[in-house]
C-alpha cells in the first residue's frame, strides 16, 4: 500500500466522520427502533432526552479507527486497480476501464469488513443506547460505559464472533456500495475534465465525490438497515436467528419500505461528507507523491 494512499485515505476519512456523524446517529436509530415515527421525531426526542451529546455517542470509535478502514478501502482500490491494469494492459499507467474501476471498488469495500465490523458494532450499540441525561436524582449505569467496555462486554457475552454480528450484511453493503462509489466518481471526473487535462478541477472533484457518495448509499442502504438491526439485536432479547431471518422478519413487520429507512438521511449526509473525503484525498495524494 502506497504511503500517500494510507495518509490521504486516513485524513479524508476523518474529515468525513466529523462532517456526517450526527446524521449517522439519527439514521441508525430510525433504522433499528420503531419508537420513532420519522427523522424529525428522532431528532426532537434525542435533543429532549439526551441533549447534543446524544448525536455524538460512539463518535470516538470511527475517529480512532478511520485511519485503518479508510486506508484499507483506498489502498485496496488503488492496488487492485493497478493489478487489473497490469494484467490486461501490461502497464499500471494505462487508462482503466469501467469494469476495472467497478471491480477494484468492490474489492476495497469487501476488504474493509474484516477490520471495520468490530468497530462498527460498537459504534452502533453506543448510538442506540438511549439513556437520558444524568442528574443527581436519576443516576443509572448504562450497559455500555464506553467503547472499550462495549467491545469487551460483547466479546464476553456473545463471544469473539459476536463482534462480527452483521458482517455478511456489511460486506453485501460495502462491496456494491464502494463499487458504485468509485465508478460514479471516476466516470464523472472523466466526463467533466476537458480533453488533455490530466487532473480534474477542485469543483469537479467535489461534485463527483458528492454524487458518488449519494450513489453508493442508494445502493447500500437496504443492507445497511439489515446490518444495523443484526448488530443491535444483541443488546436485549434476541429477535433474529440470522441474516435471512432478519430480512424476512423486517419485511413482515415493516413492509418492503423497511429497506429504504434512512435513505434520505444517508443521501443528505453523503454529499457533503464525500465532497470533503475526495477533495482531501486527492489533494493529499497529489501533494505526497510530488514531495521529495
Amino acid at each position: 500500500m502506497h504511503f500517500a494512499d494510507f495518509v490521504a485515505g486516513s485524513v479524508g476519512g476523518a474529515f468525513g466522520v466529523a462532517v456526517g456523524y450526527p446524521f449517522d446517529t439519527v439514521k441508525v436509530r430510525i433504522q433499528t427502533q420503531r419508537r420513532f415515527t420519522g427523522v424529525w421525531h428522532c431528532i426532537r426526542t434525542t435533543c429532549k432526552t439526551e441533549g447534543v451529546y446524544g448525536f455524538l455517542k460512539g463518535m470516538s470509535v470511527p475517529v480512532t479507527t478511520v485511519s485503518i478502514t479508510s486506508s484499507v478501502v483506498f489502498g485496496t482500490y488503488r492496488n487492485c486497480l493497478q493489478c487489473l491494469l497490469q494484467l490486461h494492459s501490461g502497464s499500471s499507467e494505462a487508462p482503466p476501464t469501467k469494469l476495472d474501476v467497478f471491480l477494484a471498488g468492490l474489492a476495497g469495500g469487501v476488504a474493509q469488513v474484516s477490520v471495520m465490523s468490530p468497530a462498527d458494532i460498537v459504534k452502533v450499540r453506543l448510538q442506540c443506547q438511549m439513556e437520558p441525561r444524568q442528574t443527581a436524582a436519576t443516576q443509572s449505569v448504562p450497559k455500555y460505559r464506553g467503547p472499550m467496555h462495549c467491545l469487551f462486554t460483547i466479546a464476553r457475552e456473545e463471544g469473539v464472533l459476536g463482534l462480527y454480528r452483521g458482517a455478511p450484511a456489511l460486506a453485501l453493503r460495502d462491496g456494491p456500495s464502494f463499487a458504485t462509489y468509485f465508478l460514479t466518481y471516476s466516470t464523472l471526473c472523466e466526463w467533466l475534465t476537458p480533453a488533455g487535462q490530466k487532473q480534474p478541477e477542485w469543483v469537479v472533484v467535489m461534485l463527483a465525490g458528492g454524487v458518488a457518495g449519494v450513489g453508493g448509499w442508494t445502493v447500500g442502504t437496504p443492507m445497511d438497515v439489515i446490518k444495523a438491526r443484526l448488530q443491535v439485536d444483541g443488546m436485549g432479547k434476541r429477535k433474529y436467528n440470522g441474516f435471512l431471518h432478519c430480512i424476512t422478519e423486517s419485511v413482515r413487520q415493516d413492509g418492503p419500505g423497511v429497506f429504504f429507512k434512512g435513505l434520505g438521511l444517508n443521501c443528505l449526509r453523503a454529499f457533503p461528507v464525500n465532497m470533503v473525503v475526495f477533495i482531501t484525498y486527492e489533494l493529499l495524494v497529489g501533494f505526497l507523491r510530488t514531495s521529495p
